[in-house]
């Protein structure tokens, strides 16, 4: 399937590593030009060379919780290719902890770059693309639907963003813009990993996890990428407004 994605031009967030940096090569495969965006400008650049000609992504550090990044990034954009096709946010996630053990400065932060970074961009885009067909995504979690764990912060912010995507895709909609959401599970990124690692046992962490898994094991960050880039894509045109779990099955609600 030809995914229409050839020259089409995409923002990038949290595309150092994970999940980010995965969706980020799935669309450069598929032709598409990218802004790369997160806090770690090595990283952005070392993946910026992995793909096949560098001269189709642009490197713009920033973070989220900046109230000037996001403007930046559609600047960057339109200068540089002269369009702006949409965007995947994806934000690191907010720290570990119970909501006894955050505290609220911690949940402060979390809100200002998981919550308030993620609406900035979005709204930033959904004003800078003038092209019918533009496609916003936000990478989230399975805590959309119920609660991990230990993450009470992701727990408490992630919800809100999927009815915030729902939200803009009524708003935006009419323009011909597309919003919608991905809640992977237990992918196998350095993030979930350091989650394992946290536990003290990670090796019998995993194989639990892994046993509620209905396929058995942990997803690939290039599986969940291949979903990212076709719900961005004009092949998925008539795609908006709701959340997909990437999770191979694990989240027991609908």
């Amino acid at each position: 399937m030809d995914l229409g994605l050839e020259d089409r031009v995409y923002i990038v967030t949290g595309a150092s590593r994970g999940l980010g940096a995965a969706s980020a090569l799935a669309l450069a495969g598929e032709g598409a030009r990218l802004v790369l965006c997160s806090r770690n400008q090595p990283a952005l650049e070392s993946l910026a060379q992995r793909v096949e000609d560098p001269e189709r992504v642009i490197v713009v550090p920033g973070d989220l919780s900046d109230d000037q990044l996001a403007p930046r990034l559609c600047a960057a954009a339109i200068g540089r290719y002269g369009r702006l096709d949409g965007a995947l946010i994806s934000v690191g996630g907010p720290p570990a902890g119970t909501t006894a053990d955050l505290t609220d400065g911690q949940w402060r932060t979390a809100f200002d770059t998981v919550f308030l970074g993620t609406l900035r961009l979005a709204r930033a885009v959904i004003d800078a693309t003038t092209i019918e067909g533009s496609s916003l995504l936000f990478v989230l979690s399975s805590s959309v639907r119920t609660p991990v764990p230990g993450l009470a912060a992701s727990n408490g912010l992630r919800p809100g963003l999927a009815m915030l995507a729902k939200t803009l895709a009524d708003e935006a909609g009419a323009r011909g813009v597309r919003v919608n959401a991905l809640l992977p599970g237990r992918i196998d990124t350095d993030r979930v990993r350091e989650l394992d690692e946290a536990s003290g046992r990670p090796a019998s962490t995993r194989r639990e996890h892994e046993g509620a898994i209905p396929l058995g094991r942990y997803g690939q960050p290039e599986e969940f990428a291949r979903v990212a880039a076709f719900v961005l894509s004009p092949a998925a045109s008539y795609v908006t407004g709701t959340a997909i779990a990437v999770d191979g099955g694990a989240t027991r609600a609908i």
